[in-house]
């Protein structure tokens, strides 16, 4: 009786294995040595290779004698375990992948600083400034722009003269802004105006008592410096260094963090008592979208998509940070 050898190789089977499990598929149930007179083999390296078929789960033993499994029972096990297997492996690739650009700045930034040959180049005036930045912002839209501005005359240009422009900007998509500027520059007239134009167009601003220099991050390749730390743009005529080089965006990129984790929301963004609140607060309570949906009175899709807005309104990547940043905001009182 002829017998095709099945493709198990790519499961781990040797071809003793392969061909000791088609004579038990075939005798169905054997003791090792009828097994061993089947094959024309010795009983006790048979019987090693008959504890390996158990232990994979395809061959049973009862009561000294060997019973093959349903083939579709046991392969369908070893298959969906090398497919979990593959799958795993395949989330441990998408992770090395992932980690590649990092690894590419780290490797940039050594360079950088064992050469001690960075790309600087002056920029003047606050026209270049927005001209340099949407330029970078046109080949890779949207640009994330981390500023930090850390005086009253360079925020009062900001709303009198040049918000216009860097609201249009964001409401095209061209950048992605988070801002941090000191709390006191609040009572400046119209600038709250502007603020709100340029948060509902999807920048982010927050405040705080002091600011320790202004400087600027346009993605993961520039940053804008002051000739002198602490100096601030309209000072020095808007006049900076743009620095092209791995260590110095991400040291000041890791600043930038620090000070956005420490700032507060502009005030007026501390109490909310509109729906979107609503269906935070009631989900920080443990409420799911369902219960939420009954007691506000509204489908649970509409549960989500304020959900949605939330989570864009307060930066948040997922349903607990937006938890985190409501109660910090002071949404949840």
């Amino acid at each position: 009786m002829r017998t095709d050898t099945p493709p198990l190789e790519s499961l781990g089977f040797t071809s003793a294995q392969i061909s000791l499990y088609n004579v038990v598929l075939r005798l169905h149930r054997a003791t090792c040595a009828e097994l061993a007179e089947a094959v024309d083999g010795s009983p006790e390296p048979l019987s090693r290779e008959l504890a390996t078929l158990v232990k994979l789960g395809v061959v049973e033993e009862q009561g000294g004698e060997y019973l093959a499994r349903h083939p579709a029972t046991a392969l369908g096990h070893l298959v969906a375990d090398r497919l979990d297997r593959l799958a795993a492996e395949s989330r441990r690739i998408d992770s090395v992948v992932g980690s590649i650009s990092g690894l590419i700045h780290q490797y940039d930034a050594g360079r950088d600083y064992q050469t001690g040959q960075f790309d600087v180049h002056l920029v003047g005036g606050a026209d270049e400034l927005y001209e340099s930045v949407i330029g970078m912002a046109v080949q890779a839209p949207p640009l994330e722009t981390l500023s930090v501005i850390p005086d009253r005359r360079t925020v009062d240009d900001f709303a009198s003269r040049y918000a216009d422009r860097w609201i249009a900007a964001q409401r095209a998509e061209l950048i992605s802004s988070r801002s941090v500027i000191p709390v006191h520059t609040l009572e400046i007239p119209g600038l709250r105006e502007k603020l709100d134009l340029f948060r509902r167009a999807g920048a982010q601003v927050r405040t705080l008592d002091t600011v320790p220099s202004w400087f600027l991050v346009a993605g993961a390749e520039a940053a804008g410096i002051p000739a002198r730390w602490g100096d601030s743009l309209a000072e020095n005529a808007y006049n900076f260094h743009l620095v092209r080089a791995a260590v110095v965006v991400s040291a000041l990129r890791s600043l930038f963090e620090e000070l956005w984790a420490r700032a507060a929301p502009l005030p007026w963004e501390q109490h909310r008592g509109d729906s979107v609140a609503q269906v935070i607060r009631l989900a920080a309570q443990g409420v799911c979208d369902t219960v939420i949906a009954k007691q506000l009175g509204i489908s649970v899709r509409t549960v989500r998509t304020r959900f949605a807005d939330a989570m864009a309104e307060l930066g948040a990547q997922s349903r607990f940070q937006a938890g985190v940043e409501a109660a910090r905001r002071g949404w949840l009182a």
